[in-house]
């Protein structure tokens, strides 16, 4: 979910062609889908989840859970995958808090346990793993497992990879391209292969949070609403079917 400043710089990236009722129809069509095709394969998926393309989200095994006010993104190239593997020998599990936003590409898979706590956000390539998945000498054993534990409020950067047994402390930052194999502190910023803190964070300053995006839904949806109607109010459905049979340069 996008609101205010960051709703219309998003949108501004790329002309939405569409007329407004395509786009409305469009992203009913998307909440029946989650809610009838992808939300079975959730143990518990919150209320008012947003789900933009659920048909290139991919859930494996169970239970995988995720709170409320949730938005998941996914694409045709860049899927969303949570995966769980239990056996006689490992059991796994997948839990994620409210507020948070997953991007195109994150991958989880668990086979001993994931937290992430609530207000977190998941940049475009991310991949958790509780699990070495094969042994190092012995390859058709499972390997080593351990917990990961993620606080609230952490945002993960671009292509970060978290491996097992690792804690990450609330509102911190994680660097894109990372590879966490330690537990970082809360209040920091962490970077590199391996990650290690490279700045503190100010405890006593505020955060604003996406949960405070939430603080009043009606007032939210109705804004996000009346965005759309004013970026596609020109969008005519003669100039919708010419920028799909006859794209021009710049469109």
């Amino acid at each position: 979910m996008l609101c205010g400043r960051s709703y219309k710089k998003a949108r501004s990236l790329r002309r939405d062609h569409r007329p407004y009722i395509v786009k409305k129809a469009v992203l009913k069509f998307q909440k029946f889908y989650a809610a009838h095709f992808l939300q079975p394969h959730f143990a518990a998926l919150g209320k008012s989840a947003t789900v933009i393309k659920p048909w290139f989200v991919e859930v494996f095994g169970s239970p995988v859970s995720i709170g409320d006010h949730v938005t998941i993104f996914a694409t045709s190239d860049h899927r969303v995958r949570l995966s769980v593997w239990s056996d006689q020998q490992v059991s796994g599990q997948i839990q994620i808090g409210d507020y948070g936003i997953i991007c195109p590409g994150v991958r989880v898979s668990s086979a001993s346990k994931i937290h992430i706590g609530d207000n977190c956000m998941l940049a475009s390539g991310v991949y958790l793993t509780d699990s070495d998945w094969h042994d190092i000498y012995n390859r058709i054993a499972f390997g080593k497992t351990a917990p990961i534990r993620i606080a609230d409020n952490v945002w993960i950067g671009d292509s970060v990879i978290v491996c097992k047994g690792v804690s990450i402390g609330e509102n911190t930052i994680i660097g894109a391209g990372s590879v966490v194999v330690n537990p970082i502190p809360s209040d920091c910023i962490a970077a590199g292969n391996p990650a290690t803190v490279v700045k503190r964070l100010d405890p006593k300053k505020s955060f604003t949070t996406r949960e405070q995006w939430f603080s009043k839904t009606t007032d939210l949806y109705a804004e996000i609403d009346q965005l759309d109607r004013d970026l596609l109010r020109d969008n005519t459905w003669r100039h919708w079917l010419r920028y799909i049979f006859f794209p021009h340069r710049g469109d």
